[in-house]
């Protein structure tokens, strides 16, 4: 059977919404996808200044957000469908984090499903970490199901988006975290020397890696905990601005740093496996010195996909968790999150 399906991903980085048109077919229990047309459209400065500030809201703006956001991404939706000329079967959209604190049970992506729905006129499935953080999980990473049934012939699968994270097979299970922030990092250091991000990291490669900054945030506590473990903004406001902040370095030595820490706990997170293929996804796999930091640690063999899969993955596995929630079939593992049981999560409207 067929399905065409439209994704909606807004990721920590504050790059944009993705949006992309997705083709699925299952074929005797094997999927196979395509990604058609897709973009990244740059949010106003409005917008960017209420999704970087939101945390800090009262309850009145917070819900008001949430709601504007939701017509916003319907209304974008709306179209881009209408551009392309596309029949969509439903949306599948992931919302933007706000709060991402497991341990407290809590989780919040904004954008209202309802108002999604109401501007398309199209079903909508959203809200996919609710249901895992209250079964006592992670809430996050959500991509691995998709990582081991769309790309399963990897033996890891890295996201560079805001935080870097990564999913694999362990005797048998499926397991994935977040390995250490990345692009949110990245972007605000570049920010404070005018860009929106560092292209190609070529900022970085002008810098000197402070060697103990790097001790500094390689001792963080949450590299030693045992997986499942996740990251949020909130850790990175409390952990790492605040070193950022009151260092007196250049920011290119700012951002060689960081990047040779990013390399520093992939290459832990992806040791021991010979002969290992690993895809590289996400903005930062477009930055070349964060990359070859990457390679120059020893991981396993780095694969870059075309670019839609690099820039649309994440908007790809969301449409795809849609699609599994709509079959009403397992979409978020507890050998991921560490939740009670496996689930189908999502809310639908």
């Amino acid at each position: 059977m067929q399905y065409n399906v439209i994704g909606l991903m807004s990721g920590t980085s504050l790059d944009g919404l993705d949006i992309a048109c997705c083709g699925f077919s299952d074929d005797e229990n094997r999927w196979s996808f395509t990604i058609g047309c897709a973009e990244t459209i740059p949010y106003t400065d409005q917008w960017k200044k209420v999704l970087t500030s939101i945390e800090s809201a009262t309850a009145l703006e917070f819900v008001t957000a949430d709601i504007g956001y939701g017509h916003l991404l319907g209304k974008l939706t709306r179209e881009f469908i209408g551009k392309h000329g596309i029949h969509p079967d439903f949306i599948a959209s992931h919302g933007h984090t706000v709060f991402h604190q497991p341990s407290q049970g809590i989780t919040c992506q904004i954008g209202c499903g309802a108002a999604i729905a109401a501007e398309t006129g199209i079903q909508v499935i959203c809200d996919f970490r609710s249901m895992d953080v209250a079964l006592g999980g992670q809430g996050a990473p959500l991509v691995p199901i998709g990582d081991k049934l769309l790309f399963g012939d990897f033996t890891f699968c890295l996201n560079l988006g805001g935080f870097a994270n990564i999913s694999c097979d362990l005797e048998d299970k499926r397991i994935a975290y977040d390995i250490s922030p990345a692009n949110i990092v990245l972007n605000f250091l570049a920010r404070q020397a005018g860009y929106d991000y560092d292209p190609e990291g070529i900022l970085a490669k002008d810098g000197r890696v402070n060697q103990p900054m790097l001790d500094t945030f390689n001792a963080l506590p949450y590299y030693q905990l045992a997986y499942p473990k996740s990251l949020g903004k909130e850790w990175v406001i409390q952990h790492i601005h605040p070193m950022l902040t009151s260092s007196e370095l250049p920011v290119n030595d700012l951002l060689a740093t960081f990047c040779e820490h990013i390399a520093m706990q992939v290459a832990v997170a992806t040791q021991g496996k010979k002969g290992a293929k690993m895809l590289v996804t996400g903005g930062g796999a477009f930055n070349r010195f964060l990359v070859d930091r990457i390679r120059h640690h020893g991981t396993p063999e780095i694969i870059l996909p075309d670019s839609l899969t690099i820039n649309f993955k994440e908007a790809l596995i969301f449409a795809f968790l849609g699609l599994r929630r709509r079959r009403n079939e397992i979409n978020c593992l507890r050998s991921v999150t560490g939740s009670a049981r496996d689930s189908s999560s999502g809310a639908i409207y």
